[in-house]
């Protein structure tokens, strides 16, 4: 019997199914074949996660990113595609069908946890409390993944043993970074924190400067002070990643500096009352004629001019001071940073 054409493209269409899955069931005739395309497959995933990873470490916003994070998720996509599509080995589907799972907790992570995490970031800076929920938002992330990967590497475990196949106990190369490029970024995130909160006080302590508000300078010069001592404290029960203190330190030497400043703030709220005092004065003395001014008045207005100078001299030799060792302090602290991420955190580029 002759099929139509139609028909006849329609069997050789489906002949070609039937044979692609048929070479695909024959690839994996041991259970160690199984386990090594499942195995390639999350390694593929792994080293493009740390190409992500690597351009959020050096200098580069989770939105700059972005390009690499989508990158990653279709990659998870295609993957667990590709696996779903794996036949059971001798009947067995459960270690296929738990990767299956556990891509999918990937997918969601980097497609709805990460993109959650990249709208965070831009409001992150505003507050130490956004910079927190940042922090704790990327925290959770990688919890999920850990454990979803304790999970996946426990299924293997039990799929190996069911089918006799001995597993050595030893770390990829790929695991290995994993592993490392966590821990790294766990120190460096709890110090950051610890920078982050006396950083940004010191923001709104310069913000009532320029209001000329002395009270918020006070209030702001307390929690400054406040602040910098509760991160000193932090920093003395921390150590360093693998012995590197280097970032500890950087944090240290900052957080002294806002210490002092803080401490030696009356300059500014000094500045301010003589200003004041002065401008009082001033309007009322010239309120009078000379007739009327008493020497009494004059003594007071040239008292008050006196002040005021010998106020403004130290208002700008202090802020010339700490200006110079502010910018020692953050720039010391972001040279330790650049350091401690180029060193530990290779860069990535595939």
């Amino acid at each position: 019997m002759r099929l139509p054409l139609k028909e006849k493209f329609i069997f050789i269409f489906l002949l070609i199914i039937v044979c692609s899955f048929r070479t695909v069931a024959q690839v994996y005739e041991t259970p160690v074949d199984y386990m090594d395309h499942i195995s390639k497959a999350n390694m593929t995933i792994t080293e493009k996660y740390l190409v992500y990873l690597s351009g959020m470490s050096h200098g580069k916003s989770a939105r700059k990113v972005e390009k690499r994070r989508l990158e990653l998720v279709q990659l998870i996509s295609n993957t667990r595609f590709d696996i779903r599509g794996m036949p059971p080995y001798k009947g067995d589907k459960t270690f296929r069908d738990t990767t299956v799972a556990y891509l999918k907790i990937l997918d969601n992570v980097f497609n709805e946890d990460y993109g959650k995490i990249v709208n965070m970031e831009e409001i992150a800076e505003q507050s130490y409390d956004a910079m927190e929920a940042y922090m704790l938002a990327k925290e959770k992330a990688n919890e999920k993944l850990h454990e979803a990967s304790l999970k996946q590497n426990e299924m293997q475990k039990q799929f190996a043993a069911k089918n006799n196949v001995r597993l050595i106990d030893s770390e990829t190369e790929m695991d290995s970074k994993m592993k490392t490029a966590t821990a790294i970024m766990s120190h460096y995130d709890e110090v950051y924190l610890i920078f982050f909160k006396s950083y940004k006080q010191e923001g709104y302590l310069m913000e009532a400067v320029n209001q000329k508000n002395i009270n918020s300078v006070e209030q702001n010069l307390n929690s400054l002070r406040k602040f910098s001592e509760e991160g000193l404290s932090k920093l003395k029960e921390m150590k360093g990643y693998n012995g590197d203190a280097s970032l500890i330190i950087a944090c240290r030497n900052l957080l002294n500096f806002y210490k002092t400043e803080a401490m030696q703030g009356s300059y500014i709220t000094d500045f301010f009352l003589k200003t004041d005092n002065f401008s009082k004065l001033k309007k009322q003395f010239d309120a009078k004629s000379g007739s009327r001014r008493t020497q009494k008045d004059v003594d007071e207005y040239n008292k008050a001019v006196n002040d005021l100078n010998a106020s403004v001299n130290d208002f700008n030799r202090s802020n010339t001071e700490f200006n110079k060792q502010r910018s020692s302090g953050l720039d010391g602290w972001n040279k330790a940073v650049k350091d401690f991420l180029d060193n530990y955190i290779p860069v990535q580029r595939r």
